[in-house]
């Protein structure tokens, strides 16, 4: 279970290696954060996309989409809370 979580983590990373160009020519970002055990992809919208209000339409509809369609193991992908301390 452990290698094929090793491997379904380095799916997730090259997808977001993807995406990435995308965001970054709007002026944002994205940044792994987690894979819970429960597959569920959290990462952190940075730049224009950390305060862009469609960056839930950029996440699910973009990140998320193209996710699941690669890894359909993946069952979400979400924004991660950002602690402010």
């Amino acid at each position: 279970m452990e290698m094929e979580r090793e491997t379904i983590l380095r799916k997730v990373k090259n997808v977001l290696e993807q995406v990435r160009p995308y965001l970054q020519q709007d002026g944002g970002d994205v940044n792994f954060v987690e894979l819970t055990d429960d597959m569920v992809v959290l990462v952190q919208l940075t730049g224009a996309c950390g305060n862009c209000p469609h960056s839930k339409m950029t996440l699910k509809n973009g990140i998320e989409s193209v996710m699941k369609k690669v890894i359909p193991e993946i069952k979400a992908v979400e924004q991660a809370e950002t602690l402010d301390l």
